[in-house]
């Protein structure tokens, strides 16, 4: 029989019961992200150098963070925190043109490097008219790329694109668009691409020999990286000038970069202010032989090197010294500074037979470059074919 008492210590537990239930079913708190829309609209300069510096720390900073190579020093990355502020579109488009890049094409060095391959010609695969000297070399790069999206952009479609992506930054189309020379356009539009949408740039004339995943070593993180290049020429030789423009000069027929990466992002800014600068006081002429220098493999050198020794991005108060030619000269293995991986001569330039370049077989070599002189008029590729 219930007795009041027991009734009471029943009631007691099943309340107790209940209390106990309901508390360890209590939904907790969700995880939430940053919204991105909410985020700063000011992109600092400085927003390399805060990811870089995820790649340098635990590593000493008195001996050279290289890949196969030794005796290349790095500095450690200073440590400088992004600004909170908040700005409109029309605060970005007052600020000077690298602020302008860096806004719109913000750059993650930890991100995936996107699955772009980027091709430009005259006409397309699909075209009747595309060379079929050109076929096997282009469809080297799907081979080795399954699953990547491949463009062969013609001098068309690449001013839509250009207007596309671009628009928010008219002093960059106005470049662009004014350029004279078609090989100008072509240099250009590699930059211009690979900032705003990364991935792999490749002249039509070269081939794929080895994916992309084995460019860089395999102890180096693919989330430090934001930059893979290779060294076109190393002349070693007294009379380098009089054949190349720079003592080690990187080539710009294959390219592989994250989207935004300070380099491509302080290039396009230098060739857009010259362009314009030149299109003002009416000396913006067809000189072939500016090319190189303008926007050819001599100025892409030039930059690279210029992010080497920039302090906005490396703590040079370690520095035994500026980065130069002398320290890539005769490499055989990749090196690391930074986030950037320079390959050797061989990766890019298989075959050549100088300046120390392996062979196509060489377990080093990547891309085979034709070199067909595809910037060259028609005209002028035919007398010397």
């Amino acid at each position: 029989m219930l007795t009041p008492r027991k009734a009471v210590i029943v009631a007691a537990f099943v309340l107790t019961f209940f209390y106990l239930l309901r508390s360890s079913h209590t939904p907790r708190a969700p995880i939430t992200h940053p919204d991105p829309t909410q985020a700063s609209a000011e992109i600092p300069a400085s927003k390399a150098a805060t990811a870089n510096k995820q790649q340098t720390t635990g590593l000493p900073t008195d001996k050279p963070i290289t890949s196969g190579t030794p005796g290349l020093h790095i500095p450690p990355v200073a440590d400088k925190k992004p600004a909170a502020k908040q700005q409109t579109l029309a605060d970005i488009s007052s600020k000077p043109l690298r602020q302008q890049l860096a806004y719109q094409f913000p750059y993650d060095v930890e991100g995936k490097f996107p699955g772009y391959i980027w091709q430009t010609w005259k006409y397309t695969p699909a075209s009747g008219e595309f060379g079929e000297n050109f076929r096997p070399s282009e469809a080297s790069w799907s081979e080795m790329h399954p699953g990547f999206v491949h463009e062969v952009v013609t001098d068309q479609v690449a001013v839509h694109l250009m207007k596309h992506l671009y628009a928010s930054v008219p002093d960059v189309l106005e470049a662009y668009n004014s350029l004279p020379l078609p090989i100008m356009k072509a240099d250009f539009f590699r930059y211009l691409i690979l900032l705003a949408r990364g991935g792999i740039y490749a002249d039509i004339d070269t081939a794929a020999i080895k994916s992309a995943a084995d460019w860089i070593p395999e102890d180096v993180p693919r989330s430090t990286i934001g930059l893979v290049i290779g060294i076109e020429a190393d002349p070693d030789r007294p009379d380098w000038q009089e054949w190349y423009s720079r003592r080690i000069q990187f080539c710009q027929w294959t390219i592989q970069a994250k989207a935004g990466h300070p380099v491509l992002r302080d290039l396009v800014a230098s060739i857009t202010e010259e362009t314009l600068k030149r299109k003002k006081a009416g000396t913006l002429d067809a000189n072939h032989k500016s090319v190189v220098e303008f926007t050819g493999p001599a100025i892409w050198t030039d930059k690279v090197f210029a992010f080497f020794n920039n302090a906005d991005y490396f703590d040079m108060s370690t520095s035994r010294g500026n980065i130069t030619w002398e320290n890539f000269t005769g490499i055989k293995q990749p090196k690391r500074v930074g986030d950037v991986i320079v390959l050797p001569i061989t990766s890019f330039s298989p075959g050549v037979q100088q300046m120390g370049a392996g062979e196509d077989d060489d377990p080093m070599a990547f891309v085979k470059h034709e070199f067909e002189g595809t910037w060259k008029p028609e005209e002028e590729r035919k007398k010397n074919g």
